[in-house]
């Protein structure tokens, strides 16, 4: 059985603050799932963060009040936290005291959000995130899906599919094809395989409905063979590999939107495409970036040079 973890990065609504939504789902083998969480682990006894939810994007952004504490670089975690703790309460104080509310209420969620992480220096977590996808990059049993979508694009199609339809369809079509493959090479042993997704009520009961669907009738592309149930809806708080994947979206979303790309270099090896067979190029991939055509990203210049079936 392979277990493949979903999770997505930017709005899937059009007005959203992003240009692009990514769902990327991370498949690793049923065998192989201890090994990644305790190479994770490893990982975050490093940086102090065991236990901690690996939440990339507010990992990555810059924590203004460090810039404001002097010597901070060399002090040690306790004495950050305290730093941070004593300057953060200060500015709450603060803006409680202004009529701007709403400043004091983005604060608040800011502080919240990034408090796991305030004994570290944006150096430190941008290396945290770093090891990570050296992690995700290592695991040659790991295979990466993703649906990009370039939300200009999809507005322009009128398409009757919403944004997270979309990208769920195409997700599950590449999933259940490379379980297709995998069961007629492995000794015809038929291959099955489950979606862990990110909690989140409302996504849940759509997907929920969309997945049962796809179990009637396929997807546009492809009939549900070999993955089964609904996807399995979990806390991504306390499953690290979800968050992993959370990192895998944000990282090609960010490459997509913004062009870097270190941290992408490190995950796109691990995307999903047919082997070679004598004579013949690789088949398809399974991370799509959606948009006009003439793309020159990584992602749409290895699908041109593919065999797509």
């Amino acid at each position: 059985m392979y277990l493949c973890y979903l999770d997505e990065s930017g709005t899937p609504e059009t007005s959203g603050n992003t240009s692009h939504y990514v769902l990327a789902g991370l498949s690793v083998p049923i065998w192989h799932w201890k090994t990644c969480d305790i190479e994770i682990r490893k990982v975050c006894e490093k940086y102090n963060l065991v236990d901690k939810e690996i939440h990339t994007a507010w990992i990555l952004r810059s924590y203004f009040e460090q810039s404001k504490i002097a010597n901070f670089d060399s002090m040690s975690h306790h004495e950050r936290r305290q730093n941070v703790d004593a300057y953060r309460k200060a500015e709450l104080l603060r803006l409680q005291k202004i009529p701007n509310r709403k400043a004091y209420k983005q604060a608040k969620k800011n502080y919240s959000q990034t408090e796991p992480y305030i004994h570290l220096t944006l150096k430190e977590r941008r290396a945290f995130i770093s090891d990570l996808a050296r992690c995700v990059s290592g695991w040659g049993f790991a295979r990466l899906f993703a649906e990009c979508i370039d939300k200009v694009k999809f507005g322009l199609m009128n398409s009757p599919r919403s944004i997270a339809e979309q990208a769920l369809e195409e997700i599950v079509s590449h999933f259940e094809q490379f379980l297709s493959l995998k069961s007629k090479v492995e000794g015809a042993q038929f291959q099955y395989g489950l979606l862990i997704h990110d909690n989140n009520p409302t996504v849940a009961k759509k997907h929920t409905a969309l997945m049962k669907k796809f179990h009637r009738s396929g997807t546009l592309s492809i009939s549900v063979k070999h993955i089964v149930e609904t996807p399995l809806f979990v806390d991504s708080e306390l499953t690290s590999m979800v968050q992993i994947s959370d990192l895998c979206a944000y990282v090609l979303r960010r490459y997509l939107e913004n062009g870097e790309e270190a941290l992408f270099d490190l995950i796109f090896g691990r995307a999903d495409k047919l082997e070679q067979k004598p004579g013949k190029k690789a088949g398809v991939i399974g991370v799509r970036h959606f948009t006009p055509n003439g793309c020159r990203c990584k992602i749409c210049l290895l699908f041109k040079s593919l065999v797509v079936r």
